[in-house]
């Protein structure tokens, strides 16, 4: 038998932004459904209060995974200093929250806003990654003393120039930084998403999940067996957490570009990608 997999759901399925309200009408929900995790986006600091939610997992046994967003105007490459100093301080925050509801990773694209894309040397793209990791270190100074790892998501090319593979984020990150992998994103841009995980290896401190079209993942063309026995391979024991979102929400529709249901509910998005990813548990059973 497999080991148990740690599954969660981000409350993007369903809305944007999180607030308390949403967050303690969902999270009953998803805990009776059987998730193990709930992924909390910080969009803005103060959308929700994280001692609540905290409050309201541990009552219902939900672990917590947190994410961070880049709008535009938060930038660690190729922007004023104020600019920088007001990302980090962001940065900085959603480590906090991580603590305060038990998160062990904050995760997202922390190098420049989704959407903005340029074209770049590899003269430019030495200089980007330097700076990128001037820009990093002191939020990863400021992860670690809290005991938070910090997962640098690589995007496809449509949302960012700067990283787009796995291989890129090992050359543009600072060896304590961590790596988040989506497949959705790697379905796109790596030519082998299964060798794609064992490079990342142990840098790995977050995995999100969905189908190919952003929908429930077992529905698409994905080798999910395979990317299962890959992340098993890494030793990964963190959460696989399914990330869709909705189409009902304009902003969050037109920022991920969902103009079609992907499922017939986004309940059924939810539930239908958890019981896949269950049968998925044998896969990551260690040979004895």
């Amino acid at each position: 038998m497999g080991r148990h997999v740690v599954i969660g759901v981000n409350t993007w399925v369903w809305v944007s932004p999180l607030t308390d309200g949403t967050l303690a009408r969902l999270a009953p929900r998803i805990a009776g459904w059987g998730f193990d995790v709930i992924e909390l986006p910080i969009e803005r600091p103060g959308d929700w209060d994280p001692a609540k939610a905290a409050a309201l997992l541990r009552e219902l046994g939900l672990g917590a995974s947190v994410v961070l967003t880049m709008p535009p105007g938060r930038e660690l490459v190729g922007a004023s200093p104020p600019v920088v100093q007001e990302t980090q301080d962001y940065l900085r925050h959603c480590v906090d929250v991580a603590v305060t509801v038990g998160a062990p990773a904050v995760c997202g694209p922390a190098y420049s806003s989704v959407g903005r894309t340029w074209r770049l040397s590899p003269g430019e793209r030495r200089a980007v990654y330097a700076e990128l990791g001037a820009g990093l270190k002191p939020v990863l100074e400021y992860a670690a003393e809290r005991g938070v790892r910090i997962g640098v998501e690589p995007l496809n090319r449509y949302e960012t120039s700067v990283i787009n593979t796995v291989e890129q984020a090992l050359e543009a990150l600072p060896e304590e930084c961590g790596l988040a992998l989506d497949t959705y994103h790697m379905n796109i841009e790596e030519k082998d998403p299964l060798a794609a995980v064992r490079l990342a290896g142990d840098r790995i401190a977050h995995i999100q999940v969905c189908g190919t079209d952003r929908g429930a993942p077992g529905s698409d063309h994905f080798d999910w067996p395979g990317f299962a026995a890959a992340v098993r391979d890494v030793d990964y024991r963190g959460p696989l957490v399914i990330e869709s979102f909705t189409a009902d929400n304009k902003t969050i529709a037109t920022a991920a570009s969902i103009w079609r249901p992907l499922a017939a509910s986004q309940d059924a998005l939810a539930t239908e990608g958890l019981a896949f990813l269950r049968t998925l548990e044998d896969v990551t059973a260690r040979p004895s």
